[in-house]
């Protein structure tokens, strides 16, 4: 299963991840050639890289998740995380969910941790 973090999302959720899961796949958009792109350009790239977007752009990363389907083009899965959400708690959201599911079942939909 791969993520793709979104610039904005908190690295402590990842390093976190990383601790417990060594081999956890994880790129930062700040980290590739669509470092500094707009949200419907990091869900393009996901899309085409086949990545899971991990954001808290909780309002307008999801406008713009549906602005695709709408459109009939491809849709990464997108994990959707408030910022007051407890960093453990995602850890351990994320920890459960690249344990004991297949990336397949994340495709295509929006989900919101937790």
């Amino acid at each position: 299963m791969r993520f793709l973090a979104d610039e904005n999302f908190n690295n402590d959720i990842l390093r976190g991840v990383w601790r417990r899961i060594a081999n956890a796949s994880f790129t930062r958009v700040q980290d590739t050639e669509i470092a500094g792109a707009d949200d419907p350009r990091v869900l393009e790239y996901a899309a085409e890289q086949g990545y899971i977007v991990l954001s808290h752009d909780v309002n307008t990363m999801r406008g713009y998740f549906y602005d695709r389907v709408k459109a009939g083009l491809p849709v990464p899965g997108l994990f959707l995380i408030h910022k007051q959400t407890s960093i453990g708690e995602v850890i351990n959201i994320l920890e459960l969910i690249i344990v004991a599911s297949d990336e397949s079942e994340w495709l295509g939909q929006v989900t919101y941790l937790p």
